[in-house]
């Protein structure tokens, strides 16, 4: 199996090509010795390699095989640059000691700069990150080419036994070549070192689990504690997505148990999961959502009348939710409160969920990843229906779907009343699928009965109020009084201070009004980094320099419209008589950033002067023509134009002694979280010295 990764593997999309070197058989077929030159074409910044003088680099790679021993040894060393950096690399396959259907694969490798350009810094990185990646990415080809055998009808591979006619011959004309065991190299011998270590099971029954080691994150015993039981495929899905989302993404990773239930969201369609994931982590990075527990705190108006609270849990585990819904007055908090902070404890209520899931998985030793929630209806009527009220709610639950899934174990409705039919007939097309097979719905009194509460809850936590011994601390509820009532403008001052707590910055664009940001440079060479993310539209990103400031900036109007930001403004700088060419120069090439697209990047400056970053409408947002709900709108009390864009920004200038050997800063890139970007920014741009690649 391993032997068909070359001469080249399309698993490995570096790995270009290879020539045999050499070759050795002995004559009784125990030992192969095989020497290939490797060609790789490593993922590093085009800039990087343009001062190197290469696009490949070679590395000889020579594979021990020795049959009676049953071993397979791996040695490779760079040829590229060998008199600056130094790379030993020693792989075994061994027949495990205690189980021979086992094998054993060990790992170690060491990395010494000497030196590089100035980019030292830089090149370790580049390396460390490959090596990471083969890592990983090692057992899946292997199972891979295991597969392949396999539906070749290949499952079984006889033992080496030595030739009758050769045996006693062999070991005198042909001595066996020594085979050495894998070696550590020790942490003073090398800058830098990684080393990783496994066991794979051979058996071909894709149904035995896979054993390893503690420092393997993924063997059984942390499966079977944290994320329950998977099959092979399911596993494979989950290493895949968090691999890819660890190459991509440039923002908090999310865990294991997190990337599982948007798996199980879409059926471990893992195109479909990556999706929605992704939309959800840039949808957590706009909001600083992951911050909302620690920085956020509730108006009293929510910790009074909101009839909601968590309490104990379930006969099996999960962390239990109760609401008083039918005590609630929804039209009342809506008008004290708008839907912004509505939304926002919903998320803080999400957030805590996730929280008490991992602790609950702590305290019970087994994986607790959803939870219960339990709605009592007693006292729902006609205010309840309150129009502004059910889409506020709709939102919500737009919101929670797209970025909570599968954190639902069950749901539990006791005592739903007449009225009840038609809130649920409004509701329920906005739940998915899954979700609402989780529903038990319970008229009057009969949750008492055979297959009612009891059957979920343990009688001594069951709350007062549903005829239980066990005191509930959740609000009681009740109408919010009107003095509390707030105008349209008051709710939209309260929730643009929401979002003063970022260090981005908040833009609207729009048709024939550009948004723009002035910088000075006083320094030649200094660093000008930006990261920004394209919240809705399509935008074209700019940079241009001037050596005269722009008039004092303009503020449209407009910009006042933006809701879920802190003031949401639009600043044009370049004067309309200016002209381009002759009063400033653009100094990088145009980048189109469509919706949902993150975009991080640096241009080390030629000149002093000032230099102006424009973000420009660039045409119809994709979702103008449908009228389906999305996320942005649940965040936003407004209809926004079709002729609107926003995006959320940070800027820094560096100097450039600061600069040097940041890897992350000599290219700019889009994360790919969208389906779009795989589409839009497949090519790559280069221009002056700053990188625009995917």
């Amino acid at each position: 199996a391993y032997e068909r990764r070359f001469p080249t593997c399309p698993l490995i999309p570096m790995f270009v090509a290879s020539d045999t070197v050499s070759e050795y058989k002995s004559e009784d077929g125990a030992v192969h010795v095989i020497e290939r030159r490797c060609k790789l074409d490593i993922d590093a910044p085009r800039l990087l390699k343009k001062i190197a003088g290469v696009d490949y680099v070679y590395f000889v790679q020579k594979n021990s095989l020795n049959r009676r021993e049953r071993t397979l040894h791996i040695e490779a060393y760079n040829e590229t640059f060998s008199n600056r950096v130094i790379i030993n690399e020693h792989c075994s396959y061994t027949v495990h000691p205690d189980n021979e259907d086992w094998t054993c694969f060990e790992q170690s490798a060491s990395l010494d700069i000497k030196s590089f350009f100035g980019f030292e810094s830089t090149v370790e990185k580049i390396a460390m990150k490959q090596y990471t990646s083969n890592i990983k990415k090692g057992k899946e080809i292997i199972e891979y080419y295991l597969k392949q055998l396999e539906e070749e009808g290949i499952t079984f591979v006889p033992r080496w036994t030595p030739p009758v006619a050769c045996k006693s011959e062999s070991s005198t004309s042909h001595p066996r070549r020594p085979v050495s065991p894998a070696i550590n190299i020790p942490e003073s011998a090398t800058k830098e070192g990684s080393s990783s270590k496994e066991i794979l099971n051979s058996s071909s029954s894709p149904s035995e689990p896979t054993a390893g080691t503690p420092d393997d994150k993924l063997d059984a015993d942390y499966i079977k504690r944290y994320l329950g039981d998977l099959t092979p495929m399911q596993e494979s899905c989950l290493i895949r997505l968090r691999q890819w989302l660890q190459e991509t993404h440039k923002g908090k990773i999310p865990k294991d148990e997190h990337i599982l239930r948007f798996l199980r969201a879409r059926d471990f369609n893992i195109d479909k999961a990556r999706e929605i994931l992704c939309q959800s982590l840039t949808w957590r990075k706009q909001h600083q959502v992951d911050y909302i527990l620690d920085t956020w705190n509730p108006p009293q108006v929510l910790q009074d009348y909101y009839a909601g609270g968590w309490h104990h849990h379930d006969k099996d585990g999960r962390p239990l939710y109760v609401l008083r819904l039918g005590q609630m007055d929804t039209k009342g908090l809506v008008r004290a409160l708008g839907e912004e902070a509505l939304l926002r404890y919903v998320l803080s209520i999400n957030e805590e969920g996730l929280r008490r899931c991992e602790e609950n998985t702590k305290v019970f030793g087994r994986p607790i990843s959803s939870w219960t929630c339990l709605v009592d209806l007693e006292g729902l009527n006609m205010r309840h229906l309150w129009r502004p009220g059910v889409k506020a709610l709709l939102r919500i639950i737009e919101v929670v779907e797209a970025n909570y899934p599968e954190t639902l174990g069950r749901l539990l409705i006791l005592r739903a009343p007449r009225v009840f039919p038609v809130l649920w007939t409004l509701v329920s097309p906005f739940i998915d699928d899954n979700t609402r097979k989780k529903f038990l719905i319970y008229a009057g009194n009969d949750y008492q009965g055979p297959g009612g509460l009891l059957d979920y809850i343990d009688k001594e936590i069951i709350p007062d109020f549903l005829g239980g011994e066990c005191m509930c601390e959740v609000p009681e509820g009740g109408l919010v009084p009107k003095s509390l009532y707030r105008t349209a403008e008051e709710l939209e001052n309260e929730d643009i201070k929401l979002w003063t707590e970022t260090i981005y910055q908040s833009a609207s664009v729009f048709k024939g009004a550009p948004h723009e940001v002035l910088i000075q440079i006083v320094d030649a060479s200094s660093v000008i980094t930006w990261d920004f993310d394209v919240c809705k539209g399509d935008i074209v990103f700019n940079i241009f320099h001037s050596k005269r400031a722009p008039q004092p900036p303009k503020k449209d109007s407009l910009g006042a419209h933006s809701i879920t930001s802190p003031g949401g403004n639009n600043v044009q700088l370049i004067d309309k008589v200016w002209q381009l060419g002759r009063d400033y120069s653009m100094v990088e090439s145009p980048l189109i950033c469509k919706e949902g697209e993150s975009v991080q990047g640096s241009h080390v400056t030629r000149w002093p002067g000032f230099y102006i970053l424009q973000w420009k409408f660039h045409s119809m947002p994709a979702c103008a023509t449908t009228n389906l709900p999305r996320v942005d709108d649940v965040l936003a009390s407004l209809q926004v134009s079709s002729h609107k864009c926003k995006v959320m920004y940070y800027t820094e200038v560096i100097g450039s002694e600061d600069f040097r050997g940041s890897m992350t800063s000599l290219e700019s890139s889009h994360s790919g979280f969208s389906q779009l970007s795989a589409a839009t920014t497949s090519s790559s741009q280069s221009h002056s010295s700053s990188m625009i690649s995917r």
